[in-house]
């Protein structure tokens, strides 16, 4: 593919890290440098002589900087075709020379917002010089060759070196569409910004680097992570994460947030909770939540939100899991969870926090508000003739918490501080109760005293009758069913205490 060699150079970036090398490279090769403000001054540090953009356009840099590149003499360098005859006869006759390299980057727009900077600080850094010159080289890719990020330098640098400054039309237009990729998230932050106050109904999204997954959901579907996953957990041992452990992942840590303040412990297996606990130590919230489903625990994912010592790890190591995660682990807990090297070790950094869920629906994307309603014992409305003890509120508000992030049709049964079994997304809400009452009894718990949590409310009174059949003596729902009454008569007639939130839980 046709080589082209470059003869002049503009340059001009905010950030100069790592630029050193490539202005070396091109000056070895003869390339002539175009530049201005503090670019101008670290090439000509390097002992390179600099022409001046002023000086080639004839206009001072004016307005504070804002207007230094913009000018048909620098546009027209870049964008003229080398191959029209008549874009080259008008560069000629209005003597303009060619610039075959553009290396600019952009404001910190991102990083000035992020840092909290004053309206007028972060207008300041909205780039309009820089966006200008990257998409006018960007689109004469045949001609010339764009380098939009000093992320980009060390593969410039290589590509550089290894033509002898005579980049391929390949080359250049995939710095091209590596450029595009730059302005059009550069746009996207900013329009967002905008955006908070005019709420304009149009979603943008952009985020970098993606990353390849070893397969989908399934293995015949390919897959790919875009975020910053290491900004969330260190990985202290094991396997590339696949997609499925990703969204497990996810799962876990919504709902271990819901435990702040306590040692907890959550397995998950396909997004539901198949044990949760809370305990005085690690070890005993594991073992609490371990016992809830012993069988589904196999191969599952496991989080805690304590530090992980040597007696906890110990009677973990005992288990096939797929992935555990920790804000931290002592070295000699690290030492033995080790031993299996393919299991993932993931060392926690932050707290995950989102406002938005999004979702591909039909030919489109839906998005929500992320479920961060937690219920407290304020938000419960005793409905019934009997109050629940301050043990069974505690275990109503701990079974809540797991209902919450339970795939619906969902009924949570609990004790204070463990879950004993869960209904998960059955079409029925009876079904997922029936299904509860069988797990519990499958790994040995008594229903008597325990508690019950649904998600939804109860559109008949079948759901409490038979968990008074069970010696279930507490529920807690949301309310809001035309036939509440039936459900809460029945309560009362039977020894039974009700409590409602007033805030549904579906999960889909």
């Amino acid at each position: 593919m046709a080589s082209k060699k470059i003869s002049r150079a503009l340059i001009s970036v905010y950030y100069k890290d790592n630029l050193g090398p490539i202005i070396k490279a091109l000056g070895a090769e003869g390339v002539e440098f175009v530049s201005t403000g503090g670019t101008q001054t670290f090439i000509e540090g390097l002992g390179y002589k600099v022409v001046p953009v002023e000086e080639l356009t004839g206009y001072p840099s004016i307005f504070g900087g804002r207007v230094k590149t913009l000018h048909p003499i620098m546009f027209g360098g870049i964008l003229y075709r080398r191959d029209n005859e008549g874009d080259v006869s008008q560069s000629k006759e209005y003597n303009i020379p060619p610039i075959d390299l553009v290396i600019v980057d952009l404001y910190p727009f991102e990083e000035t917002l992020a840092s909290g900077g004053s309206e007028s600080e972060i207008i300041e850094k909205i780039d309009i010089g820089g966006v200008s010159l990257i998409r006018a080289a960007a689109k004469n890719f045949k001609d010339v060759l764009i380098v939009s990020s000093r992320d980009q330098y060390n593969e410039a640098l290589e590509l550089l070196q290894s033509t002898q400054c005579q980049p391929s039309l390949k080359d250049r237009k995939h710095f091209a569409t590596m450029a595009f990729d730059v302005t059009s998230h550069y746009d996207t932050a900013i329009f967002n910004y905008f955006n908070q106050e005019e709420e304009i109904k149009s979603l943008k999204m952009s985020v970098q680097g993606g990353s390849s997954l070893r397969y989908g959901e399934n293995p015949h579907q390919q897959a790919v992570y875009y975020g910053a996953l290491e900004q969330l957990f260190e990985k202290l041992n094991g396997k590339d994460l696949s997609y499925n452990n990703l969204v497990d992942i996810d799962a876990a840590n919504h709902l271990l947030n819901e435990f702040e303040g306590e040692t907890a412990f959550v397995i998950i297996k396909h997004t539901n909770a198949c044990g949760v606990a809370t305990a005085d130590s690690v070890k005993e919230a594991y073992l609490k939540a371990f016992q809830a489903d012993t069988v589904s625990a196999f191969g599952g994912i496991l989080c805690t939100n304590q530090k992980i010592d040597v007696t906890a790890a110990e009677e973990i190591n005992k288990l096939f899991f797929e992935i555990l995660i920790a804000p931290d682990f002592t070295p000699e807990a690290l030492e033995l969870l080790k031993s299996k090297k393919n299991r993932n070790l993931l060392k926690q950094k932050g707290v995950l926090k989102i406002s938005r869920q999004f979702r591909s629906l039909l030919n489109g994307v839906i998005t929500q508000d992320f479920d961060g309603h937690t219920e407290k014992k304020e938000d419960l409305k005793i409905v019934t003739k009997k109050k629940p003890t301050e043990v069974e509120v505690r275990a109503m508000l701990f079974a809540a918490k797991i209902a919450k992030h339970t795939k619906s049709n969902t009924i949570v049964l609990a004790e204070d501080g463990q879950m004993l079994a869960s209904g998960v997304g059955q079409t029925s809400r009876v079904d997922a109760l029936r299904q509860a009452i069988a797990k519990a009894k499958n790994f040995g718990f008594d229903l008597n005293g325990a508690v019950m949590a649904s998600d939804a409310f109860f559109p008949f009174p079948d759901c409490v009758e038979i968990a008074h059949d069970q010696g279930i003596k507490a529920v807690i729902q949301p309310g809001g069913s035309i036939k509440d009454q039936d459900s809460i008569n029945f309560c009362d007639g039977h020894d039974m205490a009700m409590v409602t939130t007033g805030y549904r839980h579906f999960k889909h």
